[in-house]
């Protein structure tokens, strides 16, 4: 049997998600990956799109917000304090809120943004200068760092079909793949054990042609593995039928087995909301909340809440002003959530925008994501963050 390069790339979602990481497979066959007590676990929630803040975490009482969001600006939003209230779709987060269970980051940002998605969500997903471009993720060097002598490389796992540039080292990458079962069903494919035996018997010169074959029966090995780990403690929580709360279930799923994963990357959106936002916004993250509290109540009828931290983040925020369509357009600064039962310091952790004081429409940032980066890689995983972001700007002190 012959198959060419592109046969092969296009054949099934199986080859995309295999040649993310053809070595994590083989550390898969080791059963002694286990989940150390108290170990602390990140997940990293991307709202795509560029969610607007304004609308999530909202200054009720300020008349500059309704004057310029007179059509979209939210006027029954759950209050958090007298001054500040949150998106009234997001009514778990207001309990998680009231219990001390959440951390709010407002005017997240870098010097001189960028209003592209792409380009934003490189500076966010590789934590470069915005007149920086590098190629490797901050996650992904965080696996460098960690996993230099590691023979079980199993610290990241991407709920996705493709990975992400975040995920991305010089030497390690994690694993992405949507469904464990889907992943183990296409790995028993016949196609894909025809094409193993034909590699049985052919010689390949072209390197590339052998890595791809080499990766293709590694996942092919491998891929029960993970689904056998999915089911190893399955949830007795009722989960929504959303994406977002399937990928969350399967998230719980793996946190409850022996795979050694620290950090656990996913994605909602798209939150580009020109035209309609409100209708967007209300949908999306009524998604979002109701998935995130299947996910926290199975944390804590588990007992690993206080070791589990949900980071959100979004590529930017949105202009001051509600354009035309009613919507809002590309803008600069947004605030960071941070859910966990093991928080040092909750609530607001920091001043709302200045809405008197704009960059021609726009917020200015006073939070940078790097030093948010540099907490979670230090504070909560354990890391050397100066050698993995070059920042050395403080930390905060919320975890």
């Amino acid at each position: 049997m012959i198959i060419n390069r592109r046969e092969f790339l296009t054949t099934s979602a199986l080859a995309s998600a295999s040649l993310l990481l053809p070595n994590f497979l083989k550390a898969l066959s080791f059963s002694e990956n286990t989940l150390v007590a108290q170990q602390n676990i990140l997940i990293i929630l991307q709202l795509s799109g560029g969610n607007d803040g304004l609308n999530t975490i909202i200054p009720i009482k300020n008349d500059l917000y309704y004057k310029n969001r007179q059509k979209i600006g939210i006027k029954n939003a759950l209050n958090l304090t007298d001054d500040v209230g949150i998106h009234p779709a997001l009514q778990f987060f207001k309990e998680l809120y009231d219990n001390g269970e959440l951390a709010i980051l407002n005017n997240v940002g870098y010097p001189e943004p960028d209003k592209s998605h792409f380009r934003s969500m490189d500076i966010w997903q590789t934590a470069s200068k915005s007149n920086e471009y590098l190629s490797t993720g901050w996650v992904g060097r965080y696996l460098d760092e960690v996993c230099y002598n590691c023979n079980h490389p199993t610290q990241a796992l991407e709920i996705n079909d493709m990975l992400s540039l975040a995920m991305k080292g010089e030497e390690k990458k994690a694993f992405a793949f949507q469904n464990p079962k889907r992943l183990y069903q296409t790995s028993q494919e016949v196609f894909f054990k025809e094409i193993l035996q034909a590699n049985n018997k052919d010689q390949h010169e072209h390197k590339t042609t052998s890595y791809l074959y080499q990766t293709l029966g590694e996942t092919v090995n491998n891929a029960s593995y993970i689904f056998d780990k999915s089911k190893t403690k399955e949830t007795t929580i009722s989960y929504p039928n959303s994406q977002i709360a399937k990928d969350f279930k399967t998230i719980a799923s793996l946190i409850k087995s022996d795979i050694n994963t620290r950090v656990y990357y996913l994605d909602i959106g798209s939150f580009d909301t020109h035209v309609n936002q409100n209708d967007r916004q209300q949908n999306l993250f009524s998604d979002m909340n109701e998935a995130i509290k299947s996910f926290v109540q199975d944390m804590k009828s588990n007992g690993l809440f206080s070791n589990v931290m949900i980071a959100t983040f979004s590529e930017f925020g949105r202009r001051v002003a509600e354009n035309q369509s009613n919507g809002t357009d590309h803008g600069t600064a947004n605030q960071m959530f941070f859910v966990s039962g093991g928080l040092h310091k909750k609530g607001l952790l920091n001043p709302l925008p200045n809405l008197e004081k704009l960059n021609d429409g726009d917020l200015i940032y006073t939070e940078d994501f790097r030093k948010v980066y540099a907490t979670l890689l230090k504070n909560w995983l354990q890391a050397d963050s100066s050698k993995i972001l070059g920042w050395k700007n403080g930390i905060y002190d919320f975890i």
